[in-house]
């Protein structure tokens, strides 16, 4: 009797960006560290060309740090990270490095975001390359064109339901096929 060979893992590699939609709204006024949060998957991750995550599976993710606005040097502070991914009914373990999105009080409206930019990425990916050239785009900054708008002018940052955030492995995940 013949033994089944079982598959070969896909293993998807360090700093391999996962983009992800918040499933809820995020804010540095009410989020705490410690919070989980859920997402799903906007574009799917590929290795050698086969699907190691699917578009539209889902992650949890956890608030690393939130501060309001006025308790940290007048700034809101926003830090997140993924922790765990299912891929076909399996809950994978994931190491990401986290975005960071702050905003300054003192009436100058600025806006900073540590690790990413969608909306102008995707603008110039769509110049450069049609529609495939906006996919890589946005997967190349998901982050800061969202935070962009994200902010609406008010001391606290504010994550909508539905804002793209990217992050990156930290370490390689390893998915099992079927």
């Amino acid at each position: 009797m013949k033994e089944a060979i079982a598959p070969k893992p896909l293993i998807v590699p360090e700093g391999t960006a996962l983009q992800v939609v918040l499933d809820e709204s995020l804010s540095s006024k009410t989020a705490t560290p410690g919070q989980s949060f859920d997402a799903t998957f906007e574009t799917p991750v590929e290795i050698d060309g086969k699907v190691a995550i699917p578009k539209g599976a889902r992650a949890r993710g956890t608030v690393k740090d939130a501060k309001a606005a006025g308790r940290f040097k007048g700034a809101s502070l926003l830090e997140l990270a993924l922790k765990s991914v299912e891929v076909n009914g399996k809950d994978y373990e994931v190491s990401t490095s986290a975005p960071t999105f702050s905003h300054k009080g003192k009436g100058k409206r600025t806006a900073v975001a540590v690790g990413g930019g969608a909306g102008l990425g995707a603008l110039i990916g769509g110049i450069a390359g049609g529609g495939k050239g906006a996919a890589i785009g946005a997967a190349a900054g998901a982050g800061a064109g969202t935070a962009g708008a994200a902010f609406t002018g008010k001391a606290d940052v504010v994550l909508p339901a539905e804002t793209a955030l990217s992050f990156k492995l930290t370490q390689p995940l390893e998915i099992k096929t079927k």
